[in-house]
């Protein structure tokens, strides 16, 4: 009876997880393998990765790879050297710190739509307006740029502006714990030895708070990579005719948008980004683990 009595603790969540994870996951798959598959009648003409061979030469799949590895190799580095900076700075200011803490922390609890239409009434050209940025390029000399409409470059750089913007609060908060979590007698030891600031953050400060840093890295990694509603909030429901789309907005399209129909297509491409962000996370993992032995 006591070697059952946990699993029967265990039994609802068990149930839940099966329900709304790994059937749903069973069911993705089961998808992705049927070729030819009509939702109207609900049938396949075979068995086969035909839809893998479909999604991975399709050109809308192939953008939204290349505009999610970029927003993923510019915001997460970017976003977690900014936070470690702006944690550092709060956790060496002792008034009013709490004040700082909140006004960073802000971002982090308002509407991420909301936030997305302040930053396009930002950067948008009206008629009327070059919009507040073009105000403060023409004010320096340069030429206006339409951010939302424009070149490609533009767009993807108010992308990752953005990004950095919504995920630096929740990075600051987690950091600057983990910075008041540092035994301060190491820090009164090194002053004793006469140790340089730099010597003391990189021998202390950062072996300490690296466990941290590599699970802001990798939750950075897997949430740039399910990122769709940020880009909805900038550049409008159709991402695809901006260029801006992502691999989960090609997947909601290929279910939902213009494409919708096509649940065999969007299971695939929901595979395939499965993999991408495990393959990364073992990376990751496997990177941090040698570095925590190495030292």
């Amino acid at each position: 009876m006591k070697k059952v009595r946990p699993w029967l603790y265990l039994l609802p969540s068990l149930i839940l997880l099966g329900i709304f994870m790994i059937y749903p996951l069973f069911d993705v798959l089961v998808y992705s393998l049927q070729e030819g598959y009509n939702s109207a009648s609900q049938t396949y003409s075979g068995i086969g990765f035909y839809n893998f061979s479909y999604v991975l030469r399709d050109p809308y799949f192939l953008q939204a790879v290349k505009n999610t590895f970029l927003l993923v190799i510019i915001t997460v580095p970017l976003s977690t050297g900014l936070a470690l900076l702006l944690s550092l700075a709060l956790s060496s200011i002792k008034k009013v710190k709490e004040l700082y803490q909140t006004i960073y922390f802000l971002p982090y609890v308002t509407n991420t739509l909301a936030v997305g239409l302040v930053f396009m009434i930002l950067f948008k050209k009206t008629p009327y307006s070059d919009g507040f940025i073009n105000m403060i390029i023409q004010f320096f000399g340069g030429n206006s740029v339409d951010f939302i409409e424009g070149p490609y470059w533009a767009k993807m750089l108010t992308m990752c502006i953005y990004t950095i913007w919504i995920v630096l609060p929740f990075k600051v908060l987690i950091l600057t714990s983990a910075l008041a979590s540092v035994d301060q007698n190491l820090y009164k030891a090194a002053k004793v030895d006469g140790t340089s600031s730099f010597r003391t953050f990189t021998k202390i400060t950062l072996p300490m708070i690296m466990p941290m840093i590599s699970y802001l890295v990798i939750t950075g990694f897997i949430g740039a990579f399910k990122a769709y509603s940020d880009e909805v909030a900038i550049f409008g429901t159709n991402l695809n005719a901006a260029g801006m789309n992502t691999i989960v907005g090609y997947v909601y399209d290929m279910l939902y948008g213009n494409s919708g129909g096509y649940p065999s297509y969007a299971s695939a491409a929901a595979l395939i980004l499965f993999a991408i962000v495990l393959t990364i996370t073992v990376i990751n993992l496997l990177l941090s683990t040698k570095g925590d032995e190495a030292e």
